[in-house]
């Protein structure tokens, strides 16, 4: 059925109603940029009205590094980002948080904040020492997306596209490590990102809950960074989630105009797998913005498929008009991603 005005307004209403949130967003990084070039109470002025006019009570921020930094900086760059959260929060009291539970999550909501938690991806910031994990947990890092799209001392990455290389790798001994390390922390673990073999290293050596918190199905978009359908059903068993993401490319094998329909068919094809809503939550990765503040802006193929926070509604008026209903609605939009973390952070 296709989407109407109806549908979009039902869909505005859903989050306002229920909690709303976000599992990946680069945030942090896209501040530190902003701040860089001069910008104050970048939250203030940028984000929380985007947020607030989409409804999202939650956002993950990633501490993701890119590879101009690596490897001497990566440590550096990641205590800049927590460091400029802590100088919006003081420039822009009471309008967002940094929250370390469920419990800080919930006061926030309450006070009409929006509650940020803080994720790694990619453990590159802490090179090979597993002792600086503890310090970034007290930092107030709660998730830990094992690797980006690339190889460091946990693990090797699956690229977004084929690549000519050697032989690939798994999870290495550090990586055992540090899984086990975040898991007696009270640390989530994510395995977006992860190549095949990472992935099954994790759910061998892992036997909670896990999140892939901005990938979608490899049988709708043949890219790596997407799951196979033994995969998904692998993490739902374990009673964990996906996070939707809106890259483009990961959501259609086409060159067509690609929208929030294209990625309630993920949703679909989920529940078809699974049998359930339950495994399934928002993680947007939204991207554009980053091209944007580009020195030379590029066309990319690779669009976000739904423009921003402000829309996130979109996807959520293409479940309504499915007939999704609206129990299982809350679950997807924000209810999911908060009880797995009550699982995990606590």
């Amino acid at each position: 059925m296709t989407v109407n005005r109806e549908h979009i307004e039902m869909a505005r209403a859903l989050h306002e109603k229920h909690f709303v949130s976000d599992a990946h967003f680069d945030l942090l990084p896209l501040i530190w940029d902003r701040r860089q070039r001069g910008e104050t109470k970048v939250m203030e002025n940028r984000y929380i009205p985007a947020f607030r006019q989409g409804g999202v009570n939650l956002i993950v921020s990633s501490l993701f590094v890119s590879n101009e930094y690596l490897p001497e900086m990566a440590l550096r760059r990641a205590l800049d980002y927590i460091g400029v959260l802590h100088e919006e929060i003081e420039e822009s009291p009471g309008l967002f948080s940094l929250c370390r539970s469920v419990k800080e999550i919930k006061e926030a909501n309450s006070a009409g904040m929006v509650a940020i938690v803080l994720s790694f991806e990619g453990v590159e910031p802490i090179g090979n020492d597993l002792n600086l994990l503890p310090i970034f947990y007290e930092l107030g890092v709660r998730g830990v997306g094992i690797a980006w799209s690339r190889r460091n001392y946990a693990a090797d990455g699956c690229h977004f596209e084929a690549q000519e290389e050697g032989q690939r790798g798994g999870i290495t001994d550090f990586g055992v490590k540090l899984i086990r390390e975040a898991e007696k922390l009270g640390m989530y673990i994510d395995v977006s990102h992860l190549n095949d073999e990472g992935l099954s290293d994790v759910l061998k050596f892992y036997d909670k809950a896990v999140i892939a918190s901005h990938s979608n199905c490899r049988n709708l978009a043949r890219s790596m960074r997407n799951l196979t359908d033994e995969q998904i059903l692998q993490i739902a068993q374990r009673g964990g989630l996906m996070g939707m993401n809106s890259c483009s490319e990961f959501v259609k094998d086409a060159k067509e105009k690609i929208g929030a329909a294209d990625l309630a068919d993920h949703i679909e094809h989920i529940y078809k797998i699974t049998g359930s809503f339950e495994h399934v939550c928002y993680g947007f990765d939204f991207c554009d913005e980053f091209r944007e503040l580009s020195p030379s802006p590029k066309e990319s193929p690779n669009y976000d498929c739904i423009k921003g926070h402000t829309r996130s509604f979109e996807l959520t008026a293409e479940l309504i008009a499915r007939g999704v209903k609206e129990e299982d609605i809350a679950k997807i939009i924000g209810g999911n991603f908060l009880r797995f973390l009550e699982r995990t952070i606590g």
